[in-house]
């Protein structure tokens, strides 16, 4: 009997549980004691759906208590498309009191989109200071300036969907920068007067079409960086030397080829003249067979020779004479 009892008493307490599961009873008493309408046929149907009744009760008694219109079966359909109910709630508070207009369905579009919506409701009231890495630009008289600029900005509740993020405001950020440097005719005026880059890069719109409006741009620190100038000139001198100098070399090539040509001209000429010398004793020695040559012809013709060569030995060393 007593264990009859205890069965009894453990198959109520099972029902009980699966009744209290399938069946918020006690969500739905709190839901109403907030002022909050949920039928618990709705909470009910929840559990089917694979929405979590606590949540949406709890979201619903926040907006409630705020002041904020909410449907539950909006916050049920943003939760099964995999939304952030409860950021989203938090969000609707927050731009209520900030007085940012913010509605539940733009609310629920920034949440899919995959931006925190309630942290951007907070960067709209509380702007934040971004610092963009060192921007590295050059100025027309050739000097270097590293720059970093800290950005303060808030978000662009409009914008947040479709609109870019803070890579996008950097990137523009830096290429502002790198105009206002470039376009500076000497790197002292920039270092003089750092808020002229400040002033050139703020009117050029660069939040165009981003998620934040920029508040302001502070030239944080400049560095002087390195003399690209005079590297260039150093680069271009170089480069005008090796020219030089292969042409130079070129130059001497050639003439080294013309001078190998003139000597190679030149031992051709003494072979042919070798040659032809060579060929005038047979031409003699055929004369006096033929009888076209005398012997006295022929001492006259050596005594001449021997004469030029004595004129021309006289003519390489005219010393000799004078010492004799």
């Amino acid at each position: 009997m007593f264990t009859s009892s205890i069965v009894l008493g453990i198959v109520i307490l099972v029902f009980l549980i699966l009744f209290l599961w399938f069946f918020p009873v006690g969500l739905w008493i709190t839901a109403k004691l907030s002022d909050v309408n949920i039928p618990l046929l709705d909470l009910t149907v929840m559990r089917f759906r694979r929405v979590n009744p606590s949540l949406i009760v709890d979201c619903m008694v926040i907006a409630t208590k705020a002041g904020i219109p909410v449907e539950h079966r909006l916050l049920e359909a943003h939760f099964m498309a995999g939304g952030n109910v409860m950021k989203v709630v938090r969000a609707l508070v927050s731009a209520d009191k900030a007085n940012i207009d913010l509605d539940f369905k733009a609310a629920t579009a920034i949440d899919l989109a995959g931006r925190d919506v309630f942290e951007a409701v907070q960067l709209s009231v509380n702007p934040k200071v971004i610092e963009s890495p060192p921007v590295t630009a050059v100025a027309k008289d050739g000097i270097q300036l590293i720059t970093k600029a800290r950005v303060t900005v808030r978000a662009n509740i409009k914008q947040l969907v479709g609109g870019a993020g803070e890579e996008t405001v950097l990137a523009r950020i830096g290429e502002g920068i790198v105009t206002s440097i470039g376009s500076a005719e000497s790197h002292k005026m920039v270092m003089e007067n750092p808020d002229s880059i400040s002033k050139v890069v703020l009117h050029k719109g660069l939040d165009s079409g981003t998620a934040f409006e920029i508040l302001s741009i502070d030239i944080a620190d400049i560095d002087i960086g390195k003399n690209i100038g005079a590297g260039l000139q150093m680069d271009q001198a170089n480069a005008d030397k090796n020219i030089a100098q292969a042409r130079a070399e070129e130059r001497r090539a050639m003439a080294i080829a013309v001078e190998q040509e003139m000597k190679a001209k030149a031992q051709e000429s003494r072979a042919k003249v070798i040659e032809a010398e060579a060929e005038i004793p047979k031409a003699i020695a055929e004369a006096l067979r033929n009888g076209n040559l005398g012997i006295m012809d022929y001492y006259k013709m050596q005594n001449m020779q021997a004469d030029t060569n004595m004129r021309e030995g006289i003519a390489k060393n005219p010393g000799t004479t004078d010492k004799k």
